[in-house]
C-alpha cells in the first residue's frame, strides 16, 4: 500500500512556492503520489444534490485549478505520480478534457492518475451551464467519448449527449487507452457503475464500516460485470492531519504517527492500494515532517 499527500492548492497555504515545496519534498522523502482536487466556487449557501445544505470549509474559497497545478508540478519533479481526486467530469467537454489529460500525461512522462467524479453541488452545475440530469448516463457517455479521443485516429463518437465529428485528435496518452482512471463514487448506484465500467475507486474516509461496506459492494459488482477486482485500484483520501502529538479524539487515519500506523494495518487488510492526506490547515513543512516519519514506520 502506497502513501501520498494532497498539494496545498487551497486556502491560506496555497501558493506556487508551497505547491513546489510539497511536491519536491514528497518526492524526496519517498511518497508515491501528490494529489489535487477541483472546486469551482464556494457558494454563499452550498447545496448538495438530493441532500440539501452542505457547509464547505473556508479553504474552498480559493482553489488552484487541478490540471494547471499538476502541469507545474510535472516540471519541478521527475518521479512522483500526479493524481486528481477528483475532477468534475461533466463540467468539461469530453474532447477538451481528454486533450488536457493526454497533454499532462505526455508532459509528465506517463505519471498521471485520473480521479473522475460527476459533481455534487447544485451551484457548480449552474455555473458550468450543465443540467444535473446529465449525471449517471451522461457521466458514462463522457467517459466513453474521452476513451474514443485517446484511441486511434480517426476519432468519431456519436452519443446521446456528446458527438465528435470524424477527426484526428492528439496528443494521445503515453499508455494506449489512456491513464489509469478512478471514479469518485459514494452512492450505491455510482459505486456499481464504477465497477461495471472497470474503473478504480476513489473514496473519502469517513468511517471504517462505511468503507468496508462500499468496498465489498464494489468488488461484488466488478465480479458480476466480468472484471477482476484485484486489477481495479482503490484510493482512500483522508481529510485530516497526521500530527506530532497523539489525539484523544480523532477520525480514522488521523492523529500521531503511532496512531495512524495502526490504522494503516487495518486499511491494508481491506485491500486498499493507496492512501493520501489532505491537510489544508497544516503548514507544508509540518506535513512533510509528519509524513516522512509515518512512511518510515510504514516501511519497517
Amino acid at each position: 500500500m502506497e502513501l501520498g499527500v494532497a498539494l496545498p492548492t487551497s486556502g491560506a497555504n496555497a501558493s506556487p512556492a508551497a505547491i513546489a515545496q510539497v511536491a519536491q519534498g514528497a518526492e524526496r522523502i519517498g511518497l508515491a503520489t501528490v494529489w489535487t482536487f477541483e472546486r469551482w466556487l464556494r457558494p454563499a449557501e452550498p447545496d448538495m444534490l438530493g441532500v440539501g445544505p452542505m457547509p464547505l470549509p473556508e479553504h474552498n474559497a480559493t482553489v488552484y485549478d487541478p490540471l494547471e497545478t499538476l502541469s507545474y508540478v510535472a516540471a519541478v519533479t521527475s518521479r512522483i505520480r500526479l493524481g486528481t481526486s477528483v475532477l468534475d467530469t461533466l463540467f468539461h467537454s469530453p474532447v477538451g478534457l481528454a486533450r488536457r489529460l493526454a497533454t499532462l500525461d505526455r508532459l509528465s512522462g506517463g505519471r498521471l492518475l485520473v480521479g473522475l467524479g460527476q459533481g455534487w453541488m447544485t451551484q457548480e452545475f449552474v455555473a458550468a451551464g450543465v443540467p444535473t440530469a446529465r449525471r449517471g448516463a451522461g457521466f458514462q457517455e463522457h467517459l466513453e467519448a474521452m476513451r474514443a479521443v485517446w484511441g486511434p485516429d480517426p476519432v468519431r463518437f456519436d452519443g446521446r449527449f456528446y458527438r465528435i465529428p470524424e477527426a484526428e485528435i492528439g496528443p494521445k496518452p503515453v499508455t494506449a487507452g489512456g491513464p489509469p482512471l478512478l471514479a469518485g463514487a459514494a452512492a450505491p448506484a455510482a459505486v456499481e457503475r464504477a465497477a461495471r465500467l472497470g474503473l478504480g475507486l476513489a473514496q473519502v474516509m469517513f468511517a471504517w464500516e462505511m468503507l468496508r461496506d462500499t468496498l465489498e459492494a464494489f468488488r461484488r459488482a466488478a465480479e458480476a460485470a466480468g472484471h477482476d477486482p484485484g486489477t481495479m485500484p482503490v484510493v482512500v483520501q483522508v481529510n485530516g492531519p497526521v500530527t506530532t502529538r497523539p489525539l484523544d479524539e480523532r477520525e480514522p487515519l488521523t492523529g500521531a504517527v503511532e496512531q495512524v500506523a495502526g490504522d494503516l494495518a487495518e486499511l491494508r487488510a481491506l485491500g486498499v492500494d493507496h492512501v493520501f492526506w489532505l491537510m489544508a490547515d497544516t503548514p507544508p513543512d509540518e506535513q512533510l515532517h509528519a509524513l516522512e516519519r509515518l512512511l518510515a514506520r510504514h516501511a519497517s
